[in-house]
């Protein structure tokens, strides 16, 4: 059953949630409710095979109570995403349809990959922008700041970070005239991805991990030693590292004591977190 679900799970979870969104869209089924319940099932199972087969088994502790600042950060992220991509994307019908560049008669997983595609280079080129600049990172430090990675690690995030991060590429999308349902196909497939990306799960995907930024590869990407952390940035396709100069790969993954911040400024709490950012005093990480 280890080895089953150390192949396994990425392929059958995540592979059946794309399936399943892309069924969903092909037959015109409205967005809310069937998406975001694809969502929390393919999240659910993450969270239930992380406590049978933990990658990490201390990481399955709540660590001063993170868990339900955690959960809070990905509600609302969850939220404040969906509604700017339902507001923005409202506006396309006042579009003329002589501006709208995007191949809308393409097949629709075609048009899913592309909004990937554009969505995934934006937030990596954010993403590294968001460790090089100083009130980038004040924001985005709170993801990096758990001393623990696990599934609900994939939405702590700052809404003003979250914003930076997705706002280029949502806004290149809304430009071209992407269609509002192959960009919310792909959000809601990054989602269980990104479950995936921080769970605290021991699997495996082999060859692929050199395409994906799955767990093993992304652990680089929160281990303590600032200077060994800027690596790894994509969000779902590790394209850009390998084009960029930052992939790094090697054969064991960072474990317990390895992630978080040296001298952790980040302070405990939801709403603590949501004010340390703007807050002046505190020296960045």
């Amino acid at each position: 059953m280890r080895t089953l679900v150390r192949y396994a799970a990425y392929p059958l979870i995540a592979g059946g949630a794309a399936a399943a969104l892309l069924t969903l869209a092909a037959a015109g089924v409205a967005y809310w409710p069937a998406f975001p319940l694809v969502v929390v099932a393919g999240m659910g199972l993450v969270a239930v095979l992380e406590r049978v087969f933990p990658y990490e088994p201390d990481w399955n502790r709540d660590h001063d109570g993170d868990t339900g600042a955690d959960l809070m950060h990905w509600l609302v992220g969850y939220l404040l995403i969906q509604s700017s991509v339902a507001i923005a994307f409202g506006l396309r019908s006042w579009m003329p349809a002589d501006w709208i560049l995007w191949p809308q008669q393409a097949p629709l997983w075609a048009q899913v990959l592309l909004a990937g595609l554009i969505l995934d280079l934006g937030l990596y080129t954010m993403h590294r922008a968001s460790h090089a600049s100083g009130i980038l990172w004040r924001l985005h430090a709170i993801h990096h700041s758990p001393e623990r990675i696990y599934w609900l690690n994939g939405g702590r995030r700052h809404p003003l970070s979250a914003l930076v991060l997705a706002g280029p590429g949502l806004t290149i999308l809304f430009l071209l005239g992407a269609t509002p349902i192959a960009v919310g196909a792909w959000l809601s497939f990054m989602s269980v991805h990104l479950a995936f990306q921080h769970a605290n799960l021991d699997y495996r995907l082999g060859p692929l991990r050199h395409l994906l930024g799955v767990a093993e590869m992304h652990r680089w990407h929160h281990k303590r030693d600032f200077e060994d952390a800027q690596v790894n940035y994509g969000e779902v396709f590790l394209i850009w590292d390998r084009l960029f100069g930052s992939f790094h790969d090697a054969p064991r993954s960072p474990g317990k004591t390895e992630v978080g911040l040296h001298e952790n400024p980040v302070p405990p709490g939801y709403w603590s977190q949501l004010r340390w950012p703007l807050l002046r005093g505190d020296s960045a990480p």
